[in-house]
């Protein structure tokens, strides 16, 4: 006898694609009726990718030697993937379950660039949040804004980039191509100058 279990994806806390679904309804047979069914294999990978709907990271950013004045002084760090379209963004990730966001930003610096926590000064009062649809899902981005310390401090990149640019302001919004990503670097900028402005 063929024994069937009928799984309702609207009893999950999360949408599950509809392809997978077979996963939940076919069985092997059983010799007899009360056979315990075994444990289901369940896809954490997947599940990962489905709930990594959030993610955080930094606009980091140098201060180059005061021949230059502000605000040419200032470059950008965008980092390019070396995956998909080869885009280039400031350094982020998606956030771990029951990791804060800021931690996800410190974590996701130091694994994609090697800038620890110890290498930068956050900027007090800047925080970007991003919205947009990534194959049909919403997902939401967040970016905090920090100073690189040492401006010659090298940048390692993990092996999800291929490359890394410092770019000023103009350059970086070329690379980054985005709008919303072009408008947070543009209000960094504007809060850098204000910051300035004050001393």
């Amino acid at each position: 006898m063929r024994r069937q279990c009928a799984f309702n994806s609207n009893q999950c806390s999360f949408p599950f694609p509809q392809k997978y679904l077979w996963t939940f309804s076919l069985f092997p047979r059983y010799p007899r009726v009360g056979t315990s069914l075994p444990p289901l294999k369940f896809p954490f990978n997947l599940v990962k990718q489905v709930m990594a709907l959030r993610a955080c990271g930094f606009i980091v950013f140098r201060r180059l030697a005061q021949s230059s004045p502000p605000p040419d002084n200032i470059e950008y760090l965008l980092l390019q993937t070396s995956y998909g379209k080869h885009h280039w963004t400031p350094p982020k990730g998606h956030v771990d379950p029951g990791e804060d966001d800021l931690t996800t930003a410190l974590r996701e610096t130091q694994e994609e660039a090697g800038l620890r926590e110890e290498h930068l000064q956050v900027v007090d009062g800047f925080l970007q949040e991003l919205r947009y649809e990534v194959r049909g899902r919403p997902k939401t981005v967040l970016y905090w804004l920090a100073e690189l310390r040492d401006p010659k401090m090298a940048v390692t990149l993990s092996k999800e980039h291929q490359d890394y640019r410092w770019a000023k302001l103009e350059e970086a919004c070329s690379l980054a191509q985005h709008k919303d990503l072009q408008d947070s670097l543009r209000a960094a900028q504007q809060h850098l100058d204000t910051e300035q402005g004050k001393h």
